[in-house]
């Protein structure tokens, strides 16, 4: 009987020494002793709103500084717009610390999103986007297809003046483009690298050839392409004289 009433004793022991650690941890007790009252954001960032990051870490700061849940804290963080990634961080006594990476873009992706510099698809937002980039569509799944298509063509017409403002993979796998002169590329789905080369090549002798500006270009034949025209606009006056 001596020995059960020696290991009840061990066992409420360890119960009182253990509970008021495991109560801390969990935020049962000590969020008002030690709560975490500073938020410190780090990191250079420009488009992920500031409001909405403090609005996003603030439940997890309530939980006080030993019951907080850095991991929980850090995935809501990151499904904020524009973050790339995000590092969560505590400090003593008092500082929830966050590191946000933001996205880089690399171009418009179809009606409402943007391709990163990593290659990743991220929603806009309501965020002002950059101008300039260029319009890039096609299956999710096939973005480092329509990428490395986009730069190869890019480094093709690029000794022409001539600059890809949209590349379209549609969902049969045909391959058609805009120029940044407005010009219409229909490239097709077989051998699309290689008729971008061949129209490269070939378009500085009938660019010289022509006084009218290329509208529309169809690569899609075996031998050659078909080409439209349109007369180059004039210019406008630059004034008018007056009568002397």
């Amino acid at each position: 009987m001596s020995v059960l009433l020696r290991l009840l004793g061990w066992t409420l022991a360890v119960a009182l020494i253990a509970l008021p650690v495991v109560a801390v941890l969990n935020g049962w007790v000590g969020q008002d002793r030690w709560p975490l009252t500073t938020l410190r954001a780090t990191g250079q960032f420009d488009r992920v709103d500031e409001a909405r990051l403090r609005e996003a870490l603030l439940p997890y700061a309530r939980q006080g500084f030993f019951a907080v849940d850095l991991d929980a804290a850090r995935a809501a963080v990151a499904q904020l717009p524009w973050v790339e990634r995000a590092e969560v961080r505590k400090r003593w006594p008092d500082v929830l610390e966050v590191q946000v990476v933001e996205h880089v873009p690399f171009a418009r992706w179809g009606e409402d999103r943007l391709l990163s510099d990593h290659g990743r698809l991220f929603p806009a937002g309501d965020v002002e986007v950059p101008a300039g980039l260029p319009q890039l569509a096609g299956p999710d799944g096939r973005v480092r297809d329509v990428v490395e298509f986009y730069n190869q063509s890019r480094l093709l017409l690029a000794p022409l003046g001539l600059d890809i403002r949209s590349v379209l993979l549609d969902p049969r796998g045909s391959w058609s483009m805009q120029l940044d002169s407005g010009a219409q590329v229909v490239v097709g789905r077989s051998e699309a690298r290689a008729r971008i080369a061949r129209f490269s090549r070939l378009m500085p002798q009938l660019l010289a050839q022509q006084a009218q500006r290329l509208v529309r270009a169809d690569l899609r034949y075996t031998n050659g392409f078909a080409l439209s025209w349109a007369p180059v606009p004039k210019a406008p006056p630059t004034g008018m004289q007056g009568n002397t």
